[in-house]
């Protein structure tokens, strides 16, 4: 783990090592297939952020599972614009299904209150939230993951899928801005 990491006009230091992070993936992998066995979920990554979290998190799955993927986004630079934009629509059918949404990070809990309700609205069997990170300090809507890997405070952090204006996410670690 480097010492430090520049992005652009920004300082990030180190946070939690990837060895951390791979623990905790498999912990959740685990707990997951406990609890779907023979369910036959389907996973719903939220792009761009949760991509390396999705692909370590289905990988250690053992049970009977899809994937999918739609981009929801909120962010520029290192603030929210509080608006959710659909950039990737959503076209599996999940009536009935139990859903499984991954995220990389719950900060204000925005981005998954405006998503939720289109979810909700395909009758889904089950929705569940598995989340890399959660900032309980900044939740500012009633959003709550079923599965999460760590919580941390209100601090903007990049690596592990996680950027700052498109550069990072590379990182096998997690960083935190200095």
């Amino acid at each position: 783990m480097a010492d430090s990491v520049s992005i652009y006009d920004k300082t990030f230091v180190p946070f939690i090592k990837k060895d951390a992070i791979a623990s905790r993936v498999k912990e959740i992998a685990s707990a997951i297939n406990t609890a779907y066995k023979d369910k036959n979920p389907l996973f719903l990554g939220i792009l761009n952020g949760s991509f390396i979290f999705a692909a370590d998190l289905f990988r250690g799955l053992s049970i009977d599972a899809e994937i999918s993927f739609i981009k929801l986004a909120s962010y520029k630079g290192t603030s929210t614009t509080g608006h959710v934009v659909t950039a990737i629509g959503l076209e599996e059918s999940l009536k009935g299904r139990h859903i499984i949404i991954i995220e990389d990070i719950i900060d204000t809990g925005k981005t998954l209150s405006a998503f939720l309700p289109e979810i909700y609205n395909r009758q889904p069997a089950s929705v569940a939230i598995a989340v890399f990170l959660t900032k309980p300090g900044a939740l500012k809507y009633d959003v709550k993951a079923d599965y999460t890997a760590f919580e941390i405070e209100d601090k903007f952090v990049v690596g592990y899928g996680l950027d700052y204006d498109g550069y990072g996410r590379n990182l096998p670690d997690l960083y935190q801005l200095a």
